[in-house]
């Protein structure tokens, strides 16, 4: 089992910036990829960003350049953060964490409200 705790969401005004952090702990592998996803109301669940143990990243479109992915690699507790400047209405949504280790070892954290005034 891998444990996953999420912080750093709140209500922001529209050209912000926010700071989500994610531990992972537990039966962590070493390779793994961990990220996060959002979900907006009446909206499907939406990659926002990952980032590999090696540091590889990858971005949906819309965030590229206005949020940042980054990772620390400790021996039991991996966290992984996403930095969200110049935040949008747009962005409002429930952010979760993931953490992946294969088909068998995908967790999900409880998930934080983002929200963006206009």
């Amino acid at each position: 089992q891998v444990q996953l705790a999420e912080s750093g969401g709140g209500l922001v005004q529209a050209g912000g910036s926010l700071r989500l952090s994610c531990a992972a702990s537990g039966n962590i592998f070493s390779i793994n990829v961990m990220g996060w996803y959002r979900q907006a109301p009446g909206n499907q669940r939406e990659l926002v960003a990952t980032i590999s143990n090696t540091g590889f990243a990858k971005y949906q479109y819309s965030v590229k350049g206005r949020f940042t992915i980054s990772r620390d690699n400790a021996k039991n507790t991996m966290t992984v953060y996403l930095q969200m400047n110049s935040l949008r209405p747009d962005d409002t949504a429930v952010y979760y964490c993931n953490y992946n280790a294969g088909p068998s070892f995908d967790y999900w954290g409880q998930g934080t409200q983002v929200t963006v005034s206009s």
